[in-house]
């Protein structure tokens, strides 16, 4: 359950994205982005890109009350979605995962900017930031990994309504994120 001090849904913008609050109405443009098998070949649930796995993902972002529609600052054609999940105000962290990109816009720069605004934001409340990416996931371990996020464990996770699977866990705390945040350019 998120706080209800925290502002979870905030407008963030850069030069290469737009994220703004999940909205129910936005399910058909989001599935429409998500409907691409690709996509999920490396995620936990590869079939995501089916319309009732992508219901299941759609109505844990929406409960979830941190969950953004991700648009190309440049096209604003929609090309994913991320949330903040699993507040914790006793360890003053949260999460940060459930991303997907459209491929076209793989490598080119979007997530790390999405996650830069989203680390931004977030640590004007918390202290440390967790990411649980599937084991499987090669691709987001990586990107993380160059983001400067540091593996600090292994669990089995229930994603919203799936079956639980190995995530590795990585983390990033606020002082080490403003020192990484000045080699980051977006």
């Amino acid at each position: 359950m998120l706080s209800p001090t925290i502002n979870f849904q905030p407008l963030l913008k850069n030069e290469l994205v737009i994220a703004t609050p999940l909205e129910p109405a936005d399910f058909d443009i989001l599935y429409s982005a998500a409907s691409d098998p690709l996509i999920w070949q490396q995620h936990p649930n590869k079939y995501r890109y089916q319309r009732q796995q992508f219901e299941n993902y759609f109505k844990g972002a929406i409960e979830s009350g941190g969950a953004f529609l991700v648009r190309d600052a440049r096209t604003n054609e929609v090309i994913g979605s991320s949330r903040y999940s699993d507040y914790d105000a006793e360890k003053n962290t949260v999460s940060i995962g459930y991303t997907f990109f459209v491929c076209s816009h793989w490598g080119a720069g979007h997530n790390y900017a999405l996650k830069k605004l989203m680390l931004d934001h977030i640590f004007q409340f918390v202290d440390r930031v967790t990411f649980y990416i599937g084991a499987v996931n090669k691709r987001s371990q990586i990107s993380l990994e160059r983001l400067g996020a540091i593996k600090t464990g292994e669990a089995e996770t229930t994603y919203y309504g799936e079956a639980a699977k190995l995530d590795y866990i990585y983390t990033i705390t606020k002082a080490h994120w403003y020192q990484l945040r000045k080699t980051i350019t977006v």
